[in-house]
């Protein structure tokens, strides 16, 4: 029986808006950055509904997973636009080139931590790692406008900085060092103390480098498990 798109997500958007909720922040869409809607599902409660579909749906073909994944992001709650990013995330071995497009114009879109941080540290991510020209690409992110894009690029590297693959992460992070934003000042700061914990000389030695006019927020996450006594250094460095 073919596979009945409208009906797979009609099922799963019916789960979601029967699921238990928990707690929001009081102002959940600052806490966000997103302007999407909150229902408050807990993200694990999202993964078992994800799970449970997926387990019954092994054989989607890539085709298939993609029409779903843009039924999903088109919802109007945050919660349903995330379930398609974890679909995608959850069929990430059979993605193909329509798939990199889809996740690639998400990527505009996906306004807020929430979203953004999701999907470029699952599906888009694992594309990379996996299709190694994608970070040509994920390059060329460094210089958008798009500050939820240039913040995108940093958590692209998710897979290679857990693999301590670092060569194509630091590459990324040395274009993001002095942004004006925020958002990419915390991002860098955070990949870098995961490249801390894979390469600790490597890291130090990148920050010591770079150390002048680097932003206060980008050292502070940067050196949370580094030395007092290098993190005051840095500090005065910059």
């Amino acid at each position: 029986m073919p596979f009945n798109v409208g009906a797979a997500r009609a099922q799963l958007v019916e789960q979601i808006r029967k699921a238990p909720r928990s707690p929001t922040p009081s102002d959940p869409v600052s806490y966000l950055g997103s302007p999407v809607p909150v229902l408050g599902l807990r993200v694990p409660t999202q993964r078992a509904i994800l799970t449970t579909f997926a387990k019954a749906h092994r054989d989607l073909t890539a085709s298939e997973v993609n029409s779903l994944a843009v039924a999903l992001w088109s919802g109007e709650v945050l919660e349903e636009k995330a379930l398609g990013i974890m679909l995608l995330d959850r069929f990430a071995e059979i993605l193909d080139g329509a798939s990199w497009a889809l996740a690639d114009r998400w990527v505009d879109e996906a306004t807020g931590w929430a979203l953004s941080d999701a999907l470029a540290s699952g599906p888009i991510a694992k594309m990379v790692r996996r299709d190694r020209p994608r970070f040509s690409e994920v390059l060329r992110w460094t210089r958008s406008t798009n500050i939820w894009r240039r913040r995108a690029s940093t958590y692209a590297m998710h897979d290679l900085v857990f693999a301590g693959e670092l060569d194509q992460p630091f590459r990324i992070l040395e274009k993001l060092l002095y942004d004006d934003e925020f958002w990419v000042q915390r991002a860098v700061g955070t990949w870098l103390r995961e490249c801390w914990k894979r390469d600790r000389r490597r890291t130090e030695a990148f920050l010591r480098k770079h150390i002048r006019g680097l932003p206060r927020v980008l050292i502070t996450v940067a050196t949370e498990r580094a030395p007092k006594a290098l993190r005051d250094e840095l500090r005065r460095g910059r």
